[in-house]
């Protein structure tokens, strides 16, 4: 018996647990030659150390058996199909959602930073060996989603790497959430992206970890002892830190709104992912608030067909988090922008997801819970699942 049973359940954000050294073997040369292994941060310390003993231990009839019994239980390396892709198709079986977008764990702050450092032969080079990487991973199996990866630093290169990920079989384009340095993601240098994706029916899709650094670090300059995380280390995710996860995608997405882009490419939908929605009411209507306290003397604003927020519930799709007060979140943006997600196999993810989402699904309609749990996720990926 599948974990997900009795309705159709799209999943908005899985990953490959990536080993330190994935992206090497899909690198160009000169690439390879500067690439150094993946930091793999947003782990138990040390836990890295078991990757070789859990591949050994795969075909062990008992090991097996334990790996599916557990299928939500296990996180990181030690699920079923974090990084062995020939296993992933049999974990979603078990798991029974009917397709997830696969994301990176560890890859997007080494892209970047190597963006955001202005090494851009660097950053696009490694960002094709990430697409190739994910793309060979989900290719054991249809209903695995490949999330690619395109930085926003360089018009041409942005235009170019966009095409190449379509083509060799990406289902959604990942860009920072992090303004680029020298325009703004809104630039009308970066149409041909938008018009591309459109085209194919592939969504843009921002992750937690996409915004660069959220915070100033002397905010956890207190006086008093460092707060571990969850895992047991010190620098991943924190209750100040998850104060501030939301800030990037809030600011990139108001200025693409307000500068026109969902009206000039009204087929192309964005995902907003593991970054929470508790926040997403609040924030429709603050863009509510600007477009009327601005719109008498800014051009821009007089030109949009609708009022901000309904660029929102027409193109923007966002996951909650599952100790969010989800109902009450669909209750207050309407019924069209939130979707489910597990975060398989991340320990963020919980062990029952689908329980604490139904937890605080209380009041909310029929119609309403096919759509957070199905069919925001098909209008999401548009062709894609055609």
């Amino acid at each position: 018996m599948p974990y997900a049973e009795h309705r159709v359940i799209h999943d908005a954000d899985s990953h490959i647990v990536e080993t330190p050294d994935w992206l090497l073997p899909f690198a160009d040369p000169g690439v390879r030659a500067r690439m150094k292994p993946l930091f793999v941060s947003t782990v138990k310390p040390g836990e890295e150390r078991s990757i070789d003993a859990i591949r050994a231990r795969r075909d062990d009839p008992a090991e097996r058996a334990a790996a599916e019994r557990e299928i939500m239980l296990r996180k990181n390396w030690r699920a079923l199909g974090s990084f062995m892709k020939e296993d992933r198709p049999h974990a979603l079986d078990l798991l029974g959602f009917a397709s997830q977008l696969v994301f990176n764990t560890f890859a997007t702050d080494y892209l970047l930073r190597a963006e955001l450092d202005d090494d851009l032969d660097f950053a696009y080079g490694l960002a094709r060996a990430h697409n190739r990487a994910i793309v060979d991973f989900c290719a054991t199996d249809r209903r695995l989603l490949a999330v690619g990866y395109v930085p926003l630093a360089d018009f041409e290169r942005s235009r170019a790497l966009a095409g190449e990920a379509i083509t060799m079989g990406c289902r959604a384009l990942l860009v920072p959430s992090a303004c680029p340095r020298r325009h703004s993601p809104s630039h009308v240098g970066l149409f041909p992206v938008w018009a591309q994706a459109e085209e194919a029916g592939l969504p843009i899709v921002f992750h937690v970890g996409g915004g660069g650094r959220l915070l100033d670090p002397m905010y956890f300059e207190n006086g008093l002892p460092t707060v571990l995380d969850f895992h047991g280390g010190a620098e991943n995710f924190r209750s100040v830190d998850y104060m501030a996860i939301p800030y990037p995608p809030m600011q990139t997405l108001a200025t693409m709104i307000i500068d026109g882009l969902l009206d000039r490419f009204p087929r192309l939908m964005i995902g907003v992912i593991e970054q929470g929605a508790v926040w997403v009411p609040g924030w429709m209507r603050q863009l509510d608030a600007a477009h009327e306290a601005f719109a008498k003397h800014e051009e821009r604003l007089q030109r949009l067909q609708l009022k901000p927020s309904e660029y929102v519930r027409r193109q923007i799709r966002v996951t909650p988090y599952p100790t969010e007060p989800t109902g009450w979140i669909i209750q207050q943006t309407g019924p069209e922008v939130c979707l489910f997600s597990s975060d398989y196999p991340h320990v963020e993810g919980g062990r029952n997801p689908i329980r604490r989402f139904e937890q605080t699904l209380d009041g909310v309609d029929e119609v309403a819970k096919e759509r957070f749990y199905c069919d925001n996720f098909v209008e999401l990926m548009g062709s894609v699942l055609a």
